[in-house]
């Protein structure tokens, strides 16, 4: 940690497409060896993808990702917290920034365990899952699986809140 200043935290360009940080976020952490262009690729064609399937414009489809991402942002998360030779579980509330990188990640990594096909269209399945309005709109899939089993562990924990910091 810093003993002067709080380090500033850089944000990436958006991306060229759509202008969005949060897209430039997701190219940048589907990106494998480096290779940027094949990422931003997966992404745009994903996002054609949806606005075929979906009927809609560019903008529909940035929105319809834009709500997958929320619906898979986990609202409290457990830390471990080492309280005299014990080492608890204990819930806490998770700040927007962390909570939208935590939900690119589990989409991305959603995707990449689904089986067979392109990871173009493994991705589209997974934020149309992530958003899948006809289920009650709150949506299935890998990435919703794993914020539903981070928010299960808070609520089991949550008797140990009291040791938060």
């Amino acid at each position: 940690m810093a003993r002067r200043r709080e380090a500033q935290k850089r944000l990436p360009q958006q991306d060229r497409r759509f202008n969005d940080v949060d897209v430039s976020l997701c190219i940048n952490l589907m990106m494998v060896d480096g290779n940027k262009s094949i990422s931003e690729r997966i992404f745009y064609k994903a996002m054609d993808h949806i606005k075929v399937k979906m009927h809609i414009d560019d903008h529909g489809a940035l929105a319809v990702y834009q709500k997958a991402l929320s619906n898979v942002m986990p609202k409290v998360e457990v830390k471990s917290r080492r309280v005299g030779g014990a080492t608890y579980q204990v819930p806490v509330e998770v700040k927007e920034s962390r909570a939208k990188s935590l939900a690119i990640r589990w989409i991305i990594e959603a995707s990449r365990k689904r089986s067979g096909k392109s990871m173009i269209e493994k991705f589209t399945a997974e934020i149309l899952d992530a958003v899948d309005e006809e289920g009650g709109g709150r949506g299935r899939g890998g990435a919703i699986k794993k914020r539903q089993d981070t928010e299960k562990m808070a609520e089991a924990n949550r008797a140990f809140a009291h040791y938060r910091w």
